[in-house]
């Protein structure tokens, strides 16, 4: 009697450990305010999750475009000029990436594009600014220099207006240069 009662509380022991045994379902937990949070934190505190995160949503084209949204929205809010001001090095980084997306992205390249002339259009400082900036990036880069030259003769021969107007201001530049 006793080996029963010792194998029945032994089985009774044993059924209850695997019953309880838990499972996972992420979009339970997520559903959850607070469990989500803390998931979000726990990822954003360790940098080799994040990261790891970071690399899976760069497989994912959705995400990526969420992301693209999201860092077009932070640079348009001047956060990221912020960022930028305290790391340089990052900065750097951020602009090499930017032209190597945008070179690899057709797409990206014309937003971008026509952003920038927005911008330009809308303040005449800060189109002067950015050409500055632009012609000093292209004279320290002589592939640049040239990989610009080329497309630009292939926009003019293109556009007979684009050429003449070129036309136009290289004269009214020589002019202003025998002035001085």
């Amino acid at each position: 009697m006793k080996n029963i009662l010792k194998l029945s509380m032994i089985a009774t022991l044993l059924l209850l450990i695997v019953s309880c045994k838990s499972t996972f379902n992420a979009s339970e937990t997520l559903q959850n305010d607070e469990n989500r949070k803390q998931l979000y934190q726990n990822i954003i505190s360790d940098p080799v999750k994040f990261s790891e995160f970071l690399e899976v949503a760069g497989g994912n084209k959705v995400a990526q475009m969420l992301m693209m949204k999201n860092h077009m929205k932070m640079m348009e809010d001047g956060k990221m000029k912020e960022m930028m001001k305290e790391n340089p090095e990052m900065k750097e980084k951020m602009e090499k990436m930017m032209q190597e997306k945008m070179e690899n992205n057709p797409e990206m390249q014309k937003k971008m594009q026509e952003k920038m002339r927005k911008k330009m259009m809308e303040d005449p400082a800060e189109k002067e600014a950015m050409m500055e900036k632009m012609h000093s990036k292209i004279m320290e880069n002589p592939e640049m220099m040239e990989k610009m030259m080329d497309k630009m003769m292939m926009m003019m021969h293109e556009n007979p207006k684009m050429m003449e107007m070129m036309k136009k201001k290289m004269k009214d530049h020589q002019s202003k240069m025998e002035k001085k």
